[in-house]
């Protein structure tokens, strides 16, 4: 067996989970590959910190240079997060001619341009398959497996926790506050969920799936991230209502020549699919012109299904140890053109409004609405409930989200609307 030499960077949730189950899982992983895996260095914060995984203490340091130093290191694991001390390992390890292997999704999302240009440059490859949706697949399917397909549409439930916080609203009638402090009572939130609840943690996953399917790097501050902050009991119910439920779905799509990529808060069918991914789960479907819809569902985070995927890399990177490749991880193309800026991207939407209970109310809103070409496909007003006081919900059919934004803001100003309105994307999935 050929021993390969790693070096550890991070060894928090997702590093001690490589760490734990490479030494657990050897002899298994070794009868598989072929290969066996050393740990030979790794860079912590803070070297002498108590931790619950074990792990001799010479091999601790806090200079992440250490893994550059150290010859029989031929792969890197970036597990350390951020994109700016991350990003200086990272280079620097491919100017060494070191395989890296990341699970750093903001890192790619933002500088995976840079990075794979490097790459190209040095001919060393780059593993990612830990950067979305954890122990599943998605990166190597979507890479490899589709190679043959124009991908058509890419929709995601890319972010657990916001997930959870979603079903149990949606089965046990919690509002937001309350099914937030659950998640981070049971642990499936950090202390601070920010990056889960605001959208960026499923965008980040969403730019680098784009990339894939569609050959270029989306700049991040072009696209429409939303989080579930906003989502309320109300909304559950009346979505149910209608015949929908709520995700924060994560849209990627080709349309006339454009990419659109996208995350917010959307009503789907009850019917379809992803409708029934509840709980901490993930769940990606992907439609090809050749392969037709394709499911690939899973935990998408977590100290086993993240290792998971980080030794599945390891492995793919010893082979190329042995025999080099042409490729190095994203291949760069320009077969669709640029993405489309958000505020162009044409959708439906689910638009409630707290109003005065009066007549001709109706009527200023559809006005403000029919003076920027947007049209109603329905309108619904349900009695009020707890927390929404004369409520009104409109489905709007084919409108440019900047549209809706500037209408949004014409009726937020009128008198005889309360408060701000809520938006949410509708997708059929059909």
């Amino acid at each position: 067996m050929r021993s390969i030499g790693i070096g550890l960077a991070g060894f928090g949730t997702v590093g001690a989970g490589v760490y734990e189950n490479l030494e657990r899982h050897r002899d298994l992983i070794a009868e598989r590959s072929g290969y066996t895996f050393a740990v030979r260095r790794i860079v912590v914060r803070d070297p002498k910190k108590q931790r619950d995984v074990a792990a001799p203490a010479e091999l601790f340091s806090n200079r992440w240079q250490d893994l550059l130093e150290e010859p029989e290191i031929k792969v890197v694991v970036e597990l350390i997060g951020g994109t700016t001390e991350a990003f200086d390992l990272t280079a620097a390890a491919i100017r060494s001619g070191r395989i890296v292997v990341t699970g750093n999704k903001a890192l790619l999302a933002e500088r995976g341009a840079e990075i794979f240009a490097l790459a190209c440059e040095h001919k060393v490859p780059v593993f990612f398959e830990a950067a979305v949706a954890g122990g599943i697949p998605i990166i190597q399917s979507l890479r490899d497996a589709f190679v043959g397909n124009r991908i058509e549409s890419v929709h995601g439930i890319l972010n657990g926790t916001s997930n959870y916080i979603l079903t149990r609203m949606q089965e046990a009638g919690l509002d937001y506050p309350e099914a937030l402090a659950e998640a981070v009572k049971l642990g499936y939130a950090e202390a601070d969920p920010s990056l889960d609840i605001n959208g960026w943690d499923a965008g980040h996953k969403a730019i680098i799936l784009a990339a894939l399917a569609y050959g270029f790097w989306v700049d991040p501050s072009t696209i429409r991230v939303e989080g579930i902050d906003r989502v309320s009991a109300a909304d559950i119910h009346f979505a149910r209502s209608l015949g929908y439920c709520i995700k924060l779905l994560g849209s990627i799509r080709e349309k006339d020549g454009k990419v659109e990529v996208g995350v917010a808060p959307t009503l789907i069918p009850q019917g379809n699919v992803l409708a029934s991914v509840n709980g901490v789960f993930n769940a990606i479907a992907i439609r090809g012109d050749l392969v037709g819809d394709s499911l690939f569902y899973g935990r998408g985070a977590g100290r086993g299904p993240t290792a998971s995927s980080v030794i599945g890399d390891l492995v793919e990177a010893a082979h190329v140890l042995d025999a080099p490749r042409k490729t190095y991880g994203f291949s760069s193309h320009a077969l669709y053109g640029s993405s489309r800026p958000a505020d162009q991207i044409v959708g439906s939407y689910y638009l409630r409004l707290s109003v005065d209970d009066k007549p001709g109310v109706l009527a200023r809103i559809a006005g403000v609405l029919g003076e920027a070409g947007i049209g109603i496909s329905s309108v619904v007003q349900p009695e009020s409930i707890a927390g929404v006081e004369t409520p009104l919900v409109l489905m709007i059919h084919d409108a440019a989200y900047g549209a809706m934004k500037n209408a949004l803001s014409r009726i937020t100003s009128l008198d005889c609307v309360k408060g701000e309105p809520v938006l949410f994307n509708v997708e059929t999935l059909s």
